[in-house]
């Protein structure tokens, strides 16, 4: 499933989980207000943290006017953007894209700027991450968006039901079960045998990320299908191996049976990107409070899962003013502010080792230093994996069915025929 943009700051103060009114995604205007100034547009969806930044630009740049569409979820702002550029007109001045899209909008870069042509002189890809960076640059060199947010990988789990089996419990002595991937299916082994409940949420949420660690994605760089080619029918025996083997709660992502699988300590562990630490909390409530806890440690290394863009699409009215807005925007410093109002943890390399990010910590998760830890996490991230045009359908539509198919009683190899011709129908 893709990713749900969850704030860590409601995490660290112990609040609930936020969810964003939808507000219509309006066509272009003029580009010039009433009174003469200058009018850029940004289109967001869910929290970018935005809000108190658009004021300070605009005090700093009186000649300006911001108009902020803000949808509540993703889909809809990505069908909209879909839609407009298909229509070659209504896009705002800047675009946000998320991760999950950006290879449908990778595909139809045309009608993007190059940053690397308009952009400030003085915005360098060293800003970032390097993968970041590498994720929406295209095959010829041009980078088309700027990078905000990531979604670092850990691990999540539940310290007292890892006692009950007789598991290490600390955040330190849990590292070793989640070494590697097979470490962390042999303690889910042990975990099975000792308590006869599961080890894991759903076999999709295990799938996706030792998928996107990857060398080669669904697509290779000529995007030629690779899903009988790469490494995913290893992965995937050894997820629905954990799932005969009782591992999975079998429980859909993001369904009400998932999030009241919190509540009821459906499952031990959780594969937990950064902003995944609200919607625990969220969905356990105040009565798992410091029964949760996380840990600097993902099996296969690192991963990332989740993150934005801002694009700037060549129909805007005011490109030359939206790009120095974007650039801003995901400079460092407005970065952590941007961190400090929703969470959304930053991409930029100065702003990962902000004191006021590292010193972050959290009371639900036992008062660990949550800002150290996934920045920590975030720069063990290899590189960023080749997506394809279909990437994020073949995802969501073929894979994760596939998978529940298993879950459900379908044989491994029967459920691995349905994702590969799934996948051979969503590439055509």
């Amino acid at each position: 499933m893709r990713y749900r943009r969850a704030g860590l700051v409601k995490v660290l103060a112990c609040t609930a989980v936020l969810a964003a009114a939808a507000t219509a995604c309006g066509s272009g205007g003029s580009g010039t207000t009433a009174d003469g100034k200058t009018e850029l547009t940004v289109a967001t969806f869910n929290e970018f943290g935005y809000e108190d930044l658009f004021k300070e630009y605009e005090a700093a740049n009186p000649n300006i006017k911001i108009t902020h569409r803000k949808t509540g979820q993703g889909a809809p702002h990505h069908q909209n953007l879909f839609t407009k550029l298909g229509a070659g007109s209504g896009l705002a001045d800047i675009e946000a894209v998320e991760e999950g899209y950006l290879s449908q909008v990778m595909a139809k870069s045309g009608q993007f700027e190059n940053l690397k042509e308009i952009g400030p002189a003085e915005v360098r890809d060293d800003r970032w991450l390097q993968w970041k960076v590498d994720a929406v640059t295209t095959k010829d060199g041009k980078l088309i968006g700027y990078g905000t947010d990531i979604g670092p990988l850990a691990m999540c789990y539940r310290k007292d039901m890892l006692d009950a089996a007789g598991l290490p419990s600390d955040p330190e002595g849990v590292k070793a079960l989640f070494a590697t991937w097979d470490s962390y299916f042999q303690a889910g082994d042990t975990y099975v045998q000792k308590t006869g409940k599961p080890w894991f949420d759903s076999a999709a949420q295990i799938f996706n990320p030792m998928h996107n660690q990857a060398k080669v994605g669904y697509f290779d760089r000529d995007d030629k299908l690779s899903i009988e080619t790469n490494d995913d029918k290893k992965i995937w025996d050894q997820v629905t191996g954990a799932v005969a083997r009782g591992q999975s709660a079998k429980l859909v992502a993001w369904s009400k049976e998932w999030q009241t699988g919190f509540k009821e300590s459906a499952f031990a562990t959780k594969t937990c990107p950064s902003w995944m630490l609200g919607v625990i909390e969220g969905n356990a409530g105040p009565d798992h409070k410091g029964k949760w806890a996380v840990t600097a440690a993902f099996p296969g290394g690192g991963g990332n899962w989740g993150g934005s863009y801002l694009t700037i699409p060549k129909q805007g009215k005011n490109k030359a003013e939206a790009v120095k807005l974007a650039a801003w925007l995901t400079a460092p410093e407005q970065q952590i502010k941007a961190f400090v109002a929703k969470g959304t943890f930053p991409s930029q390399t100065q702003a990962l080792i902000s004191p006021e990010l590292l010193n972050k910590t959290s009371d639900y998760f036992g008062g660990e230093k949550v800002g150290l830890l996934f920045s920590e996490q975030a720069n063990k991230v290899a590189g960023a994996q080749y997506k394809g045009p279909q990437d994020g359908e073949i995802q969501d539509n073929v894979i994760a069915p596939a998978l529940q198919a298993v879950e459900q009683g379908t044989s491994a190899e029967d459920g691995w025929k349905q994702a590969v011709e799934g996948a051979k129908k969503a590439a055509k």
